[in-house]
C-alpha cells in the first residue's frame, strides 16, 4: 500500500527480512510491494505487500514491461483500517483462483495476529490464526513467521 503508516510499512520490512533469511540459498525470492501481480483468471492487477516466487518467475505476457507476476506461491497482506474489509474479502477471493499459490498470509492492524489461508489438497481453503508468541508455519515456503518478530518494533515507545 503506497503512502503505508510507519506501522505499516516496519511489519512490511519485518516480514520480507524474516522470509530473505530463511529462503536464502534455497530457490525462491521474496519480493516487496513494487511487484505487481495478476490474476489471470479475473483480470485483476494487484501490488500485494510481500510475494514469495519459486522456481522460476513467470511473467504476464500482456505487460510489455515485464514487471507483472503470475506465478506467487505465497502473499503476504499487512492489513490498514482503510483496505481489510476489501483485503479479506474481495482480494482475498482473487487471490484463491491464483494456481499456484499455496499460502495467503493476512497481518492484523489492529491486534497482534496472523490469520494465515492454506490451500488444502481437495483446492480448499483454510484459515488458521496464529497469536501471542505463536509461531506460524508457512508450508509452502518451507518457513515460519513468528507473531512476536512479524510486529517486533526495536525503537523506545
Amino acid at each position: 500500500m503506497a503512502g503505508g503508516s510507519p506501522e505499516h510499512s516496519a511489519i512490511c520490512a519485518n516480514v520480507v527480512v524474516l522470509l530473505g533469511t530463511q529462503l536464502r540459498g534455497r530457490p525462491c525470492r521474496v519480493y516487496e510491494s513494487s511487484l505487481r501481480v495478476r490474476i489471470r483468471a479475473t483480470g485483476l492487477g494487484t501490488y500485494p505487500d510481500v510475494s514469495v516466487i519459486c522456481d522460476r518467475l513467470e511473467v504476464d505476457a500482456e505487460d510489455p514491461s515485464g514487471h507483472t507476476a503470475l506465478n506467487p506461491r505465497l502473499l503476504v497482506e499487512v492489513l490498514s483500517p482503510s483496505t481489510a474489509e476489501y483485503d479479506r474479502g474481495e482480494k482475498l477471493s482473487h487471490y484463491q483462483q491464483i494456481e499456484p499459490l499455496e499460502e495467503v498470509v493476512l497481518v492484523a492492524h489492529d491486534a497482534r495476529r496472523l490469520d494465515v489461508w492454506r490451500r488444502e489438497p481437495d483446492g480448499s481453503w483454510v484459515c488458521t490464526a496464529y497469536e501471542g508468541d505463536a509461531v506460524a508455519t508457512l508450508r509452502s515456503v518451507g518457513c515460519e513467521l513468528a507473531v512476536t518478530e512479524v510486529y517486533r518494533n526495536p525503537l523506545p515507545a
